[in-house]
Protein backbone atom coordinates (compact mmCIF):
# COMPACT_ATOMS: atom_id res chain seq x y z
CA UNK A 1 0.00 0.00 0.00
CA UNK A 2 1.68 3.67 -0.86
CA UNK A 3 1.84 6.23 1.21
CA UNK A 4 0.39 9.02 -0.36
CA UNK A 5 1.50 12.55 1.88
CA UNK A 6 -1.11 15.07 1.04
CA UNK A 7 -0.40 18.53 0.61
CA UNK A 8 -0.21 20.61 3.85
CA UNK A 9 -3.31 23.07 4.05
CA UNK A 10 -1.77 24.88 6.78
CA UNK A 11 1.13 26.61 4.44
CA UNK A 12 1.40 30.19 4.77
CA UNK A 13 3.60 33.04 3.03
CA UNK A 14 7.17 33.33 4.23
CA UNK A 15 6.28 36.71 6.39
CA UNK A 16 9.77 37.75 6.30
CA UNK A 17 11.25 41.16 5.43
CA UNK A 18 14.75 39.82 4.96
CA UNK A 19 16.56 38.10 2.46
CA UNK A 20 16.03 36.13 -0.54
CA UNK A 21 12.67 35.69 -1.59
CA UNK A 22 11.25 37.97 0.63
CA UNK A 23 7.52 38.50 0.56
CA UNK A 24 6.71 41.90 3.07
CA UNK A 25 9.05 45.05 2.72
CA UNK A 26 10.74 46.60 6.01
CA UNK A 27 8.52 49.52 7.22
CA UNK A 28 11.83 51.73 6.14
CA UNK A 29 10.75 50.62 2.39
CA UNK A 30 7.36 51.79 3.21
CA UNK A 31 6.08 48.21 4.72
CA UNK A 32 3.36 45.97 2.54
CA UNK A 33 3.71 43.15 -0.05
CA UNK A 34 6.40 42.28 -2.64
CA UNK A 35 5.78 41.56 -6.21
CA UNK A 36 6.91 38.11 -5.34
CA UNK A 37 4.39 37.99 -2.35
CA UNK A 38 1.77 39.18 -4.10
CA UNK A 39 2.47 36.50 -6.84
CA UNK A 40 2.58 33.67 -3.95
CA UNK A 41 -0.63 34.78 -2.52
CA UNK A 42 -2.87 34.58 -5.66
CA UNK A 43 -0.94 31.07 -6.00
CA UNK A 44 -2.30 29.86 -2.76
CA UNK A 45 -5.92 32.20 -3.03
CA UNK A 46 -7.08 31.62 -6.70
CA UNK A 47 -9.36 34.30 -7.90
CA UNK A 48 -8.36 36.51 -5.50
CA UNK A 49 -7.89 40.22 -6.91
CA UNK A 50 -4.40 41.21 -5.07
CA UNK A 51 -3.00 44.53 -6.23
CA UNK A 52 -0.44 46.78 -6.43
CA UNK A 53 -0.69 49.89 -3.87
CA UNK A 54 -1.30 53.14 -5.91
CA UNK A 55 1.99 54.98 -5.39
CA UNK A 56 2.41 57.29 -8.17
CA UNK A 57 0.37 60.52 -9.77
CA UNK A 58 -3.44 59.34 -10.55
CA UNK A 59 -6.21 61.49 -12.44
CA UNK A 60 -9.11 62.69 -9.96
CA UNK A 61 -11.53 60.75 -10.03
CA UNK A 62 -10.08 57.69 -11.51
CA UNK A 63 -10.50 53.90 -10.33
CA UNK A 64 -6.53 54.39 -8.86
CA UNK A 65 -7.79 57.53 -7.20
CA UNK A 66 -10.78 55.82 -5.48
CA UNK A 67 -8.90 53.31 -4.50
CA UNK A 68 -6.26 55.32 -3.04
CA UNK A 69 -8.97 56.80 -1.18
CA UNK A 70 -10.92 54.19 -0.23
CA UNK A 71 -7.27 52.81 1.33
CA UNK A 72 -7.08 55.61 3.15
CA UNK A 73 -9.96 55.73 4.69
CA UNK A 74 -9.68 52.37 5.99
CA UNK A 75 -6.48 53.12 7.14
CA UNK A 76 -6.72 56.20 8.93
CA UNK A 77 -6.69 54.27 12.44
CA UNK A 78 -3.39 52.30 11.45
CA UNK A 79 -0.71 53.83 14.40
CA UNK A 80 1.75 50.87 13.99
CA UNK A 81 5.28 51.91 12.54
CA UNK A 82 4.62 49.53 9.64
CA UNK A 83 0.86 51.24 9.11
CA UNK A 84 2.75 54.55 9.10
CA UNK A 85 4.98 53.34 6.62
CA UNK A 86 2.04 51.62 4.40
CA UNK A 87 0.00 54.99 4.47
CA UNK A 88 2.99 57.07 3.29
CA UNK A 89 3.45 54.73 0.51
CA UNK A 90 0.34 54.60 -0.52
CA UNK A 91 0.08 58.81 -0.22
CA UNK A 92 -2.36 59.46 2.49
Amino acid sequence: MAYVQAKNPFKKLRKTTRGKGRHFLHADEGAGMTEAGRRAYKKENPGSTLSAPVTGKVKPGSKAAKRRKSFCARSRSWTSERGKAARRRWKC
